[in-house]
């Protein structure tokens, strides 16, 4: 993992944090599912609310899901709903107000709630890839027919960013820029510059040719539409024909997004979470295929360290905004 130091890079005179290197090969704890019945927990957390980010239509969002949600029932044996959120913004607020228990969110979107909160969420679990290795990569994309080859093609033209809260689709790809003398806000570099709404939206804006280029999150591995991401499950969809579209650019490793929960959550039920997802992928591979989409193996223990990263860089984000 780089260090502090070396994940500071300057921008005039506001500190920017470059992405988070790849952890190597985490190792993940052995553990057997944990046996089925009601646990002690279940008087101070009566049902279990799971977070759902947005970027599929419900009915996706429930084929995918589903099963996960009945396992957590029959494993603990508490009535265990879904929350469905149009945005990242609609997690962080359920959080807050403390309409959820557990999620899976972008690493971004984490540190957004964890500000929000004074520290009311916490990771337990980061997503292992296939390599063992618990990162991804941000990269940005334009149509193949949009005689786009680099970065620098793009000057004056138009860019679709994913969500505010997201880290590939908006925070780090803006740091990188920034980092390397491009000023990101609109009518510097680019032209134009809007949210589409989430990695989906963003993906069909461009195609459409309603945007020139978008920025979303791939497993990196592979080559494109890689092993797990974004483009992959598009083409797994029928929404997108690699061929028709050409990443420019890659950004360096980012942390994977954490499974987090509520910190004043008893201690006990942590632990359960943590074993019950460490279980997962053997006890029932076809549920963590689903959740997970496509190659990942697992999940390793995390904490906020690993994440402080990304508070430093969306207060680096609002100092900008501050001075503009």
């Amino acid at each position: 993992m780089l260090s502090r130091r070396q994940l500071l890079a300057a921008t005039g005179s506001a500190p920017l944090l470059a992405p988070l290197a790849a952890r190597s090969q985490a190792t993940p704890d052995a553990v057997a599912m944990p046996a089925p019945g009601r646990r002690a927990w279940a008087e101070q957390v009566p049902q279990i609310r799971l977070g759902v980010l947005g970027g599929e239509t419900e009915t996706d969002r429930l084929g995918r899901y589903e099963g996960y949600r009945k396992l957590f029932e029959d494993i603990f044996q508490v009535p265990t709903r879904m929350f469905f959120a149009s945005d990242y913004a609609g997690v962080q607020q359920a959080f807050a107000a403390k309409q959820l228990e557990i999620a899976n969110m972008a690493p971004a979107a984490y540190a957004g709630v964890w500000m929000d909160t004074n520290g009311g969420v916490e990771p337990i679990l980061v997503t292992r890839e296939s390599d063992g290795s618990t990162s991804y990569v941000a990269v940005m994309y334009v149509r193949s027919d949009s005689g786009i080859t680099k970065i620098e093609d793009l000057r004056g033209k138009s860019i679709a960013w994913a969500d505010p809260n997201s880290a590939s689709g908006y925070l780090i790809p803006r740091a990188e820029l920034r980092a390397a003398g491009i000023n990101p806000e609109p009518g510097q570099f680019f032209a134009r510059t809007g949210f589409a709404g989430g990695h989906d939206q963003a993906l069909v804006a461009v195609l459409q040719r309603q945007y020139d280029a978008g920025v979303t999150w791939v497993s990196g591995q592979g080559e494109p539409p890689y092993t797990r991401g974004v483009l992959r499950a598009a083409v797994e969809k029928g929404m997108l024909n690699m061929a028709d579209l050409r990443i420019i650019w890659t950004s360096r490793p980012i942390q994977n997004g954490p499974i987090v929960v509520r910190s004043d959550l008893p201690a006990a039920f942590k632990e359960d979470m943590i074993a019950f997802h460490l279980a997962l992928p053997k006890a029932h591979p076809d549920i963590h295929r689903a959740v997970e989409r496509g190659s990942a193996i697992g999940w390793a223990r995390t904490s906020h360290a690993d994440y402080q990263v990304f508070v430093d860089m969306r207060r680096a984000e609002a100092a900008e905004r501050r001075r503009r």
